[in-house]
């Protein structure tokens, strides 16, 4: 797998219209995905002594944070509009290679922030609803 940029770690929300397209959360300078597992385990007498985990079981999610400089794009208002309502919204994670990660996320915290001599700064987290789809 070859290095990629982390300034081409693009997250993006739904425009909420069909057909379906994605808009850049602009001004994030840190990304993060974490994938979840949840893990079942099934150890019994006949194990040996060694743990058992059932595959395929147990809750999966990702969770998604960002953090940035406030531009007062359209995306970060449809953010906030969320964030208020508690909606589940469409979100994508695009990275340099093309790759994608699309799904379903409620905005779990939206922390807005400022200094008096500094820039407006923004960090939101997000966590999955349903299916994430790689593609």
């Amino acid at each position: 797998m070859a290095m990629e940029k982390g300034a081409a770690f693009l997250l993006k929300v739904g425009n909420g219209l069909a057909p379906l397209a994605f808009i850049t959360v602009a001004g994030l300078r840190t990304t993060q995905l974490t994938l979840n597992t949840e893990s079942v385990v099934v150890t019994n007498q006949g194990s040996g002594g060694w743990r058992e985990l059932l595959s395929g079981a147990g809750v999966r999610s990702v969770s998604l944070s960002g953090s940035g400089v406030f531009t007062g794009g359209a995306a970060e208002a449809r953010i906030k509009a969320s964030a208020l309502g508690g909606a589940i919204d469409d979100y994508q994670v695009q990275f340099e290679s093309g790759e994608t990660i699309t799904g379903r996320f409620q905005i779990g915290r939206l922390d807005y922030a400022g200094d008096f001599n500094g820039e407006r700064t923004y960090s939101l987290a997000l966590e999955s609803s349903g299916p994430v789809v790689s593609a």
